[in-house]
């Protein structure tokens, strides 16, 4: 056993086990069941029955992975099957500008639970690099099954579940280790989210403790930012037109600002996932920054600089622009400017499209759902309204 065993990815000669033990686990097959025929398999007994034919047709599938690399090809497959039905086009910058030899730590914003990764690793292999690892919360492998299907999908475990003060320094001087480990000795490339969990407000800002935590790992000789230079850290702008998830986001958010506590539903994450891969999401756009090399003396300072790339490169779709309009008391000539990213755009056309996205979401959640989609304008004035320099 070594010091990762309990958090890291599986390995190659793990994966046939892994996947034998996907197929005969009841629940794992019952959730599949649930989720193609919710009618049917209310049934005990149809379940019962049903479980082996779905059984076979995966055992068929099974057959074909012997790796981790056989499994994220089928998963790439999928995924671009996935966006050529659900998007308008999806596209890359800035990863041609990086070394495909190099190994690096992937820091973006974060608006969905498995797509963000996903389409990272995506545009990865369209420009021949190696995909990455992938930091995953605990809270989200609760059954067995969910951390077999992240762990074979290359994904390491944040434990967020620890509760003592002890424990979770551990924990993190671990998950430290892992992620220097994977990045400097092992030339595996990692990602991580600029902050726990996805941003449901549309502020993307970097959380100072997420980076204190990568330094952790450190010599004792060296500086904070000689530290975090060490690691090659790049932060990438994720964008998406159109957020399946948007209405769900509000829900919560307008639970909180009621003080009240909102509990998830058993699935409620998994639906999310599926959510975010099989619903509409119009144009995505996923802009790779520049390397950090800067030696930052402060997590602060590292952070503005990290939501600075972030915030600079997210591209503003029309969506985004007419939610900041529809905040009021707007300029016109910065609205004239903002429309201008996109001069080819049918606005009434555009206009309809998000009316009828955001009459779906209910009315008391509607202005919570306008705002996050208005935060990326917000947030991207705010940066080019500040001297340069800073």
């Amino acid at each position: 056993m070594t010091e990762f065993d309990d958090i890291r990815p599986y390995n190659d000669s793990e994966v046939p086990a892994v996947i034998a033990r996907l197929l005969d686990d009841k629940e794992f097959l019952n959730l599949l069941l649930t989720r193609k025929a919710p009618i049917l398999t209310k049934l005990p007994l149809v379940k019962m029955f049903a479980r082996p034919f779905i059984k076979k047709s995966l055992g068929k599938l099974a057959s074909e992975v012997r790796t981790v690399e056989d499994f994220q090809s089928h998963m790439s497959t999928a995924l671009v099957s996935a966006l050529q039905r659900t998007t308008d086009s999806y596209s890359f910058s800035g990863v041609e500008k990086l070394d495909p030899n190099k190994a690096y730590l992937f820091m973006s914003n974060h608006r969905d639970i498995a797509l963000d990764p996903a389409m990272i690793n995506l545009g990865l292999i369209l420009n021949q690099h190696k995909t990455v690892r992938i930091a995953i919360g605990d809270n989200l492998l609760r059954k067995p099954y969910a951390s077999d299907l992240m762990r074979v999908n290359r994904s390491f475990i944040v434990k967020r579940s620890v509760t003592s003060r002890r424990d979770k320094l551990e924990a993190l001087k671990t998950l430290s280790r892992y992620i220097r480990h994977s990045i400097t000795d092992e030339q595996v490339s990692c990602w991580i989210a600029q902050a726990e969990g996805r941003a449901k407000d549309g502020c993307d800002r970097t959380e100072t403790a997420l980076l204190k935590m990568l330094a952790l790992s450190k010599s004792k000789e060296q500086s904070f930012g000689a530290a975090i230079q060490e690691i090659s850290l790049i932060p990438v702008s994720i964008s998406y037109e159109y957020d399946p998830c948007a209405g769900d986001k509000a829900r919560e958010l307008h639970a909180a600002e009621q003080g009240l506590t909102y509990i998830k539903d058993e699935f409620e994450d998994l639906d999310t996932i599926l959510k975010g891969l099989v619903e509409y999401k119009g144009r995505i756009q996923v802009n790779f920054g520049t390397p950090i090399t800067q030696n930052y003396a402060t997590a602060d300072q590292l952070a503005a600089e990290i939501d600075r790339q972030i915030q600079n490169n997210y591209q503003l779709f029309p969506s985004n622009i007419m939610a900041w309009q529809m905040q009021g008391d707007r300029d016109s000539a910065t609205f004239a400017r903002l429309k201008q990213q996109w001069p080819d755009e049918d606005w009434l056309e555009s206009q309809i499209r998000f009316q009828s996205h955001l009459a779906a979401i209910p009315s008391i959640h509607r202005q919570i759902a306008i705002d996050a989609y208005a935060a990326p304008v917000n947030s991207q004035l705010a940066q080019q309204s500040q001297p340069q320099g800073n």
